[in-house]
């Protein structure tokens, strides 16, 4: 086989592997997330909480923060998971 041929069958495999969009089979469920405001109105949101409690251990009494559902979690085994849609509301 010529090997322009090799290359360039090599690269067309290649970018087909890439096309594979299926969810990550590690995906974590975080479906808490801490909402932070700031004095000029303007704030955070970190959703990295798997429970309530974990995020109220972040969400202390002096850190402008306070607990909130993560509308943007699928739960598993819902019929949104693995999706892009955004999620329901709880």
């Amino acid at each position: 086989m010529n090997p322009i041929r090799a290359v360039l069958l090599l690269l067309i495999l290649s970018s087909l592997t890439a096309l594979d969009v299926r969810p990550a089979a590690s995906e974590i469920y975080r479906p808490w997330c801490a909402q932070y405001y700031g004095r000029g109105g303007d704030g955070a949101r970190n959703c990295g909480f798997v429970s309530y409690e974990q995020c109220m251990m972040t969400a202390t009494p002096g850190s402008g923060a306070w607990c909130v559902r993560n509308t943007w979690a699928v739960p598993p085994g819902s019929p949104n998971a693995g999706t892009t849609r955004r999620a329901r509301r709880y």
